[in-house]
């Protein structure tokens, strides 16, 4: 039986193979003529000069900025005038008040007299929170600056010098009484020897009580201080500093490409322009900003010398300071959001790939928001990805087979990686359950220089803005411009990747299963096999919801239907093979087969189906945590919930009146990296959920 399951693997491999050399031509939903249309209007070099304008260097922020227009939403909201875009829009919200440097300088004044760092020269030298500060003080060298070394040096009314963190550091020394910090921490010393980290004390609260002040250097010139005071050198400096903590208004431009149905869905890009005030980071995130006015510019500009036909659906476009700009923007547009069929959005997207090691990351959205976008955004990376390679498969031939190349731009091919969901982004405002917009995340990741000094244009590159405006825009339209015959594309598309996606869930069952002991079979086993499971059931959620933009369902659903009897064959097949292996799998641990029955709990999750309330979207993003936070004590003592393994929003989004707990529990430790949720914490939360009035169960 062993050697039967290891024969079928190698079978599935070579099948897999087979299916990748056939799979080397670059192929693409829209025609060939609109997407040569799209690589050619695209331009790296337009982007490019975006992200000179507004990021070539960081400089420090005009006070009349505060109470008056951000620069860049100025160039953003001029650029979109100039380039005939519809709908230009600055919408403006409380943003309450930030820091703000005006001048910081650190002169060395025994026993010599030279400049350690300038506000002026380099904004990134001064902390963040640090206050107007006149001091004249020793310097102290306190290592990484951990307690121990705290305690052990005398620091009070002297300025401490780390390698460690200055935040952190500075809360431990000012305990004891010091007066200042110079750190020289850096996340990647060896590989960016000249960054600064932007970062510092916390912002956050307005806290003018608390004198503080701090100075970071590059590692390189921090070092040859460490080395002056650890060779007992006695050094003296003044530290001047003025900052202030002016009001601001949050600005978020937007404008649209107008559909023809005006009633129609919308398709939203997004890209964070601002990040805090004082960080300016030309990949993180102006390369995204720059990429999606390219995007507006290049569609608008195709449309109104009629390559590309007006597409049905319009296409809008925010730029957002992040999360704290585009919460109180979909907040407004509530209703709009109920017409929004997707979001994309761009963070991080210029750098130059090879340079940093790095991928342009799809990150797809989680099975709590299951969506076509994932797929058809898929297959324009493939097709950029394939296309810009250099394949033996591909006849041998050894130059690119679609070229997509900036002029200035690198020649590399394309690096890029789908993944699984990732946070942290403004994809995430329009991911959450009270707003239910699915939205995908590109980005490039590793970034060597990401939040430091070194995030400049330099290290971004034409060829590949070039290519994430391509994606962009070929997404976007493919999506804002679909008929029936697009959705069936779609589908297709997204029935064939299932297949590829639950098979690599049976890879991933397999492997855990041959690591379980004896002891923990039965509960590997079923997680195991779960994964398979979930994985089917949000691949046929996902085919489900490309009818969304589908007119005639009498044509459509027969297609589903056998789209959606594909998945389950190679669902029913995949589980078949992974019971095959676990058989064998049991008699090697000398365990007599694998019929293992249902608990008492398992049988009551999975006739325990939530269905969402109105109450959920009512109050527009985040607003069903007001609901959650109302519960009596004596409801939460009555459903515990013990260890939160779990993301709470996922397990609410995945509550669609179609899954059951038990269903909800095997599709969250499907997305888990490890580990398992417990399956009474997901019930005892669901009916937490239902007396919040956020759910009802279905009889």
């Amino acid at each position: 039986m062993f050697r039967k399951t290891i024969i079928s693997i190698a079978s599935a491999l070579l099948i897999s193979s087979i299916a990748s050399a056939q799979n080397s031509v670059p192929r693409s939903l829209l025609p060939g003529k609109i997407i040569d249309e799209l690589i050619g209007e695209a331009s790296g070099e337009k982007a490019m000069n975006h992200i000179i304008e507004m990021g070539a260097y960081i400089h420090d922020r005009p006070a009349e900025e505060y109470s008056g227009t951000f620069f860049e939403s100025s160039y953003v909201m001029g650029k979109l005038k100039e380039y005939g875009l519809e709908g230009v829009v600055l919408n403006k919200y409380p943003g309450g008040s930030t820091w703000d440097g005006i001048s910081g300088s650190l002169w060395e004044v025994s026993p010599g007299r030279s400049k350690i760092a300038d506000y002026g020269d380099l904004p990134a030298m001064l902390a963040p929170g640090s206050t107007n500060t006149d001091v004249t003080a020793e310097l102290v060298w306190v290592g990484e600056g951990l307690q121990s070394d705290i305690d052990r040096i005398q620091v009070e009314g002297k300025i401490v010098v780390t390698s460690g963190s200055l935040a952190g550091v500075f809360m431990r020394a000012s305990a004891k009484g010091a007066v200042g910090i110079v750190s020289y921490e850096s996340p990647r010393p060896l590989q960016v020897p000249m960054a600064i980290p932007i970062s510092g004390f916390s912002t956050r609260r307005n806290d003018t009580g608390s004198k503080r002040f701090g100075f970071y250097l590059p590692p390189r010139e921090g070092e040859i201080l460490r080395r002056r005071l650890t060779s007992g050198e006695k050094i003296t400096v003044h530290a001047l500093v003025q900052a202030e903590n002016p009001e601001y208004d949050l600005e978020v431009p937007s404008c649209i490409i107008k559909g023809k149905n005006p009633g129609a869905p919308e398709i939203i890009l997004s890209a964070h322009l601002f990040e805090g005030y004082v960080k300016m980071g030309a990949n993180d995130n102006i390369s995204g900003s720059a990429a999606i006015l390219e995007i507006a510019r290049m569609l608008n500009t195709m449309i109104g010398r009629g390559t590309l036909e007006r597409p049905e659906r319009t296409i809008r476009f925010i730029w957002v300071p992040e999360f704290s700009g585009t919460a109180p923007w979909v907040l407004e547009n509530k209703e709009l959001m109920k017409k929004t069929l997707c979001n994309i959005n761009l963070d991080m997207v210029g750098l130059w790939l090879s340079k940093s090691q790095s991928f342009l990351c799809m990150h797809r959205t989680t099975y709590g928001n299951p969506h076509y976008i994932n797929d058809v955004m898929e297959n324009y990376y493939n097709f950029v990805g394939l296309g810009n390679r250099a394949g033996l498969a591909v006849s041998g031939r050894e130059g690119f087979v679609r070229r997509i190349v900036a002029p200035t731009g690198s020649d590399d091919p394309f690096y890029y990686s789908i993944d699984d969901h990732y946070g942290a982004s403004d994809h995430e405002v329009f991911n959450d359950w009270g707003v239910q917009v699915p939205g995908i995340m590109m980005i490039t990741w590793p970034d060597l220089y990401y939040h430091t000094s070194q995030d400049l244009a330099d290290k971004c590159d034409p060829t590949q803005l070039k290519r994430v405006c391509f994606i962009g825009a070929a997404a976007a339209y493919t999506i804002a411009s679909a008929d029936d015959n697009m959705a069936m594309k779609i589908a297709a598309e997204i029935s064939g990747n299932a297949s590829e996606r639950i098979g690599k869930q049976a890879e991933r069952a397999v492997y855990e299963l041959e690591k379980a002991v004896s002891e923990d079979f039965e509960i590997t086993y079923k997680r195991a096999r779960g994964y398979i499971e979930a994985a089917a059931l949000n691949e046929k959620a996902t085919l489900a919801s490309s009818a969304e933009i589908v007119t005639d369902v009498t044509k459509f659903d027969p297609f589903i239907r056998k789209m959606n009897s594909a998945i389950e064959a190679t669902a029913k097949a995949s589980i078949d093979a992974f019971n095959g292996w676990a058989e064998t799998r049991a008699k090697q641990l000398g365990i007599k087969g694998i019929l293992f029955s249902s608990s008492d709990t398992e049988t009551r999750a999975a006739k325990l189906i939530p269905v969402p309330t109105a109450l959920i979207t009512e109050k527009g993003y985040r607003g069903y945590m007001d609901y959650i936070g109302k519960l009596d004590p004596k409801v939460r003592e009555q459903y515990p919930v013990k260890g939160r393994t779990f993301d709470s929003q996922e397990l609410g989004r995945l509550c669609n009146g179609r899954n059951s707990a038990l269903d909800i529990k095997k599709m969250i430790d499907t997305q888990l990296r490890q580990g398992e949720t417990d399956l009474q914490d997901i019930i005892n939360y669901i009916y937490l959920l239902r007396e919040a009035g956020l759910v009802s169960i279905k009889p």
